[in-house]
């Protein structure tokens, strides 16, 4: 069996509240934003969002260029290595982005990296305004997009629609300030808080519905990590099931590699799959997964902190936890985990050996719970998803 113990909270090497930084404040907005404004910065969430789960470690961002009203180019970043936003969407504009008011989620960088800095493209375009959702926490950038900008005559407005700009790159936000991935533990439990029978029958917990929402939720994440024990009692298939969208790399956390050898994440065709192990596990099984076109690497240490360290250097943003208690519990404790997203399903099935969600983490009073903020309920067929943020005080 997989034993991930739970660590120390104060080992923990970073906050789980990402929104204990405040980009948006940064530069203050130079005007007010209209209501047209908001509109063209929602449809740059919209165009950021067609490359979820591609543009890591990038963030996603969508450009619009509006002339007299009317929208005359649009574009997204598609992936790390290619254009920005603003790039696509100043080629589409053509001649008319002179003049125009460009809109884009995020600050346009003013570094060169693998592509020249966006700053001095829509100056050479000579656009006369920009609306910025965010100020980018890259120190690269941090402000500094904006102020060339400025520096060059362009008109600059910031913070429109900051909160959810914020929210669709808070992978990146959190990559950025803390060199760790940001963490999702995703789970599915029965009003009387199991994810399992006794037997450990878990097939279904939650409606359709439920299960549509948490295959969008991995097409938007890097990786999707599990242990052994998900992999022998639910031989889970961990993709998004829809065509043309991403298909998260799939984690295993295995010390023992004690595996089935018919599991269904061995099959590589339509999505990677990488197993973690501790040094000298099961070479026999290790050979077996590499002729299977699987990814296998021993860590001196298989804790969900060192995972998300391998993880971070792969150069993934967001990392969703779909493992049974034992790990959840070890990955919460270890700072794996910022976010957490329950899906509550009404039915009832009992059983004084059910597992839960999470597993021990060593608390012997109510004062010692781990707190959510920002918490969002919603409503989804006839479950319910709870949604929210651990605390800066669980660490």
């Amino acid at each position: 069996m997989d034993k991930f113990p739970v660590v120390a909270q104060a080992g923990a090497s970073q906050p789980n509240n990402i929104q204990q930084h405040e980009p948006s404040t940064q530069a203050s907005a130079q005007g007010v934003a209209s209501d047209f404004d908001v509109r063209m910065m929602q449809r740059c969430l919209e165009l950021a969002r067609r490359a979820l789960g591609r543009t890591s470690p990038n963030p996603l961002v969508g450009s619009v260029v509006v002339q007299d009203g009317e929208i005359v180019g649009e574009g997204f970043h598609p992936r790390a290595g290619e254009p920005h936003a603003e790039v696509f969407a100043l080629r589409a504009a053509g001649e008319r982005a002179r003049g125009a008011t460009v809109y884009v989620n995020l600050e346009p960088c003013n570094h060169y990296g693998r592509t020249p800095p966006c700053s001095e493209g829509l100056i050479a375009a000579g656009v006369a305004k920009v609306v910025v959702g965010m100020v980018d926490p890259n120190p690269l950038v941090a402000g500094g997009g904006i102020a060339r900008l400025r520096a060059a005559g362009v008109e600059v407005l910031v913070g429109v629609e900051t909160a959810a700009c914020e929210q669709l790159n808070e992978g990146f936000v959190h990559r950025i300030l803390y060199k760790r991935p940001f963490g999702i533990l995703k789970y599915a439990m029965t009003l009387d808080g199991k994810i399992a029978t006794n037997s450990g029958h878990s097939a279904w917990v939650t409606n359709p519905s439920a299960r549509g929402e948490v295959h969008q939720l991995r097409a938007g994440c890097d990786a999707v990590i599990v242990g052994g024990n998900t992999v022998r009692l639910d031989n889970p298939y961990l993709t998004s099931h829809q065509e043309g969208v991403n298909n998260p790399l799939r984690v295993v956390m295995s010390r023992q590699l004690d595996l089935p050898t018919d599991a269904r994440l061995w099959d590589t065709a339509q999505a990677p799959t990488l197993v973690l192990t501790q040094v000298g596990a099961n070479p026999e099984f290790q050979k077996f997964l590499q002729q299977k076109g699987v990814e296998v690497m021993e860590l001196p240490s298989l804790t969900p902190d060192a995972v998300m360290s391998h993880l971070y250097d792969r150069g993934f943003c967001s990392v969703l936890w779909e493992c049974g208690g034992t790990l959840a519990a070890s990955a919460i404790a270890g700072g794996a985990v910022q976010k957490i997203l329950a899906f509550i399903a009404p039915k009832i099935i009992g059983g004084s050996h059910a597992p839960t969600p999470v597993g021990d983490l060593g608390f012997d009073t109510m004062t010692q719970a781990l707190l959510l903020e920002r918490v969002r309920w919603r409503v989804v067929g006839s479950d319910c998803l709870v949604e929210g943020y651990l605390t800066a005080k669980n660490q």
